[in-house]
């Protein structure tokens, strides 16, 4: 193969790999990469009327130019017009630009002016020597998201070929668009890309306008089309039905000390009937902290076993797994039930043994942590999977734990109540189940936010707490020194709260410990015999001390909303009164301030979860990079109206009009549909 060759092909691969780092691999890819933003190159401004900091393009002449050393090596360039006169100032250059730059040549520049040292200057304009008097463009000029090594000219050029060459066939349904309010597709997107010189750059960024509107409801359409086609695929499986004989339920709802509530008493019902039907549930159980969902998985798994199957539940952390194991083996080992305790923490000879009577059928339900997944774990009729905090596992760990029972129904669920508008975006192919409401006899919690300079005054109210006989968690981020974000580290803490607190007993529990000290910590704050524990965040889930009433987070600034929900659920568990005081340190940015106004303001999970999501944004929120779900790039999820008009045209394509559905899905996800299956 000649040279030249060689380099074509080293430089095309390059480019192809900087491509796909933009997902831009097919024509459909390009049309729909859509700018950030748009430059207005539709006209001449005088330098005379060059405003600081606004962007804008000039035709200029090079009176003269030279490479200056001070501060550092630069390239300056002095141009003019009939109006007045300014610098280019370039810090990397090369040296095509130092020749271009030569005195007389004549320019066309674009950038922001500022005033510098020299007087007005722009740095780094974007600019073309003008051979003859070049026309200028007849509409905005688009600004791509690109990556490192990617110009937005090559960009710009691919995509203009792209959208000479791909079919803008329109995917809706006729008349739909119409009663939508909706342009056609080619329109949208050619509208998008080359918008006329008249139109306000701030409409078209806001994302307000008709053609942006179609473009995101097509996007939340083919999202929907794909979740609700993987819906009958998975109706279609085969699964062990699991009829419920109501002979171990029953026998658990009477020894338990409590009623079920309303909400409880209707989950069950709603997952006991998907688990007799012949294909596999899949279903998600959610509810606000201490809603009790594990009592409702409880019931699950004990109609798997009154069928004849074995059950498991998979929790993130050996922590939470351990009060699983601990709740669960109280109920039901006294109703003649053996619970297997499985996690990777487990001697050798204890881990085989338990593996040996899973794979035996000799233990019916097995709690247990990652190990669960393993593959030496088999499972001899495997017929419910729990998955709990289920956003904390990638999408092939829960299928891993599912498929060790040949398509099992699955269960999972999580405390962190999803906002509607993105249940029915993200989880329209799973049936949902809702615990909006709490048992009696939890108390509310009060939350105050104290500044960290009050410091003293939270230990004070921590030692009186403790000496009237409760008990306290103090929570911190960090475990190691960060010198960058001066945070207090668990262990620093667990030294001052020992010296200033004598009389109290303190422990330390965090993620380094060994599982054996860290439960036997747990332990000893479970019987009181520790009366304030300082730990890090790995009590967020999972750990139940009624008697503990009082809650301190240390720099509580630095915590998302979710997570501060999740602490805080951790004390407010018994009958007496309970605090959880937010300490933070000033300054507080923006969003800082707005999270804990929410938590300062609201104990409801579900409006924390509502404000959570209009913070963060839906791919955050729900964890989409771990589920394998496509994050939207032009939709908002908090536009309720267009995901219910997305959801129902989707509905009504896959019954009426599937030849347009995938059509609709071939542009949309181009072959990467598989990821919405898990």
């Amino acid at each position: 193969m000649p040279c030249s060759s060689l380099a074509e092909n080293k430089t095309g691969n390059t480019l192809a790999a900087r491509l796909a780092r933009l997902g831009l691999r097919t024509d459909a890819d390009y049309v729909l990469h859509l700018p950030l933003r748009y430059e207005d190159e539709t006209r001449i401004t005088a330098l005379e009327d060059a405003q600081p900091g606004i962007a804008a393009q000039f035709e200029v002449e090079v009176v003269d130019s030279e490479i200056a050393y001070r501060p550092r090596r630069q390239l300056l360039a002095r141009v003019r017009d009939a109006t007045g006169a300014l610098t280019l100032r370039f810090l990397n250059f090369y040296p095509s630009q130092q020749k271009a730059l030569q005195a007389g040549a004549r320019l066309r520049i674009f950038g922001e002016a500022h005033d510098g040292y020299l007087g007005p200057e722009i740095i780094h304009p974007r600019f073309h020597v003008l051979l003859d008097d070049a026309p200028l463009p007849d509409c905005l000029t688009p600004v791509y998201p690109t990556t490192a090594g990617l110009g937005q000219a090559t960009l710009r050029r691919l995509i203009e070929r792209a959208l000479q060459r791909e079919d803008l066939t329109e995917t809706l349904p006729a008349g739909v668009g119409e009663r939508l309010g909706l342009p056609g597709f080619a329109a949208a997107v050619r509208f998008l890309h080359t918008p006329p010189p008249e139109m306000a750059q701030a409409a078209l960024e806001s994302r307000q306008l008709p053609a942006w509107r179609r473009v995101q409801f097509d996007e939340l359409l083919a999202q929907q089309l794909s979740l609700r086609r993987a819906y009958p695929a998975r109706r279609a499986r085969g699964a062990p039905r699991l009829a419920p004989s109501l002979t171990l339920t029953a026998s658990l709802l009477a020894s338990l000390p409590f009623r079920l509530t309303g909400a409880q008493q209707r989950a069950w019902q709603e997952i006991a009937a998907d688990l007799a039907q012949p294909h596999p549930m899949q279903r998600l159980l959610q509810g606000d902290v201490g809603s009790g969902k594990t009592v409702v998985a409880a019931l699950a798994m004990l109609q798997a076993v009154e069928a004849g199957h074995q059950a498991a539940l998979m929790a993130p952390t050996e922590i939470l797994a351990e009060q699983h194991y601990r709740k669960l083996a109280a109920w039901l080992q006294p109703i003649g039930l053996e619970v297997a305790w499985l996690t990777g923490s487990l001697k050798k000879r204890d881990k085989d043994a338990a593996i040996a009577r899973i794979g035996a059928g000799a233990t019916t339900i097995v709690i247990g942590t990652h190990a669960l997944i393993e593959d030496r774990v088999e499972f001899a009729r495997l017929g419910l999977a729990v998955v709990d905090e289920q956003h904390r596992f990638g999408v092939r760990q829960r299928l891993a734990l599912k498929e060790k029972g040949q398509f099992a129904h699955q269960l999972a669920m999580s405390a962190t109540p999803i906002p509607r508008t993105l249940a029915m975006s993200y989880y329209a192919d799973l049936d949902v189940s809702v615990l909006d409401e709490l048992p009696p006899g939890r108390t509310p919690v009060t939350t105050k936010l104290v500044a960290e300079a009050r410091r003293d005054q939270v230990v004070a109210r921590v030692h009186e707490a403790c000496r009237g006989g409760r008990q306290a968690y103090w929570v911190c981020p960090l475990i190691e020194e960060s010198e960058t974000l001066q945070l207090k580290t668990a262990e620093e803490t667990y030294a001052r709260l020992a010296a200033d607190l004598p009389d109290l007993r303190i422990g330390l529990v965090h993620g380094r410990l060994k599982a054996a000290e860290k439960a036997a910590v747990m332990s000893a704050f479970v019987s009181n015999e520790i009366q304030v524990l300082v730990a890090t965040t790995v009590i967020e889930v999972g750990v139940d001390v009624p008697n503990a009433s009082l809650m301190v987070i240390e720099h509580a600034e630095r915590f998302g909303l979710a997570q501060l929900h999740q602490l805080r659920g951790r004390v407010g568990r018994g009958t007496a009164q309970s605090t959880c005081i937010l300490l933070y340190a000033r300054p507080l940015g923006e969003l800082a301030r707005a999270r804990l106004k929410v938590i300062f303001e609201t104990t409801d999970g579900f409006e924390i979860a509502r404000e959570d999501l209009r913070l963060r944004g839906p791919g955050e929120f729900i964890g989409a990079r771990q589920s394998g779900l496509p994050l939207l790039r032009y939709a908002d999820l908090e536009d309720a109206a267009l995901v219910e008009q997305a959801r129902a045209v989707a509905e009504d394509m896959l019954r009426d009009a599937p030849e347009l559905a995938a059509a609709h899905l071939k542009r949309w996800l181009g072959g990467r549909e598989e990821l919405l299956k898990a």
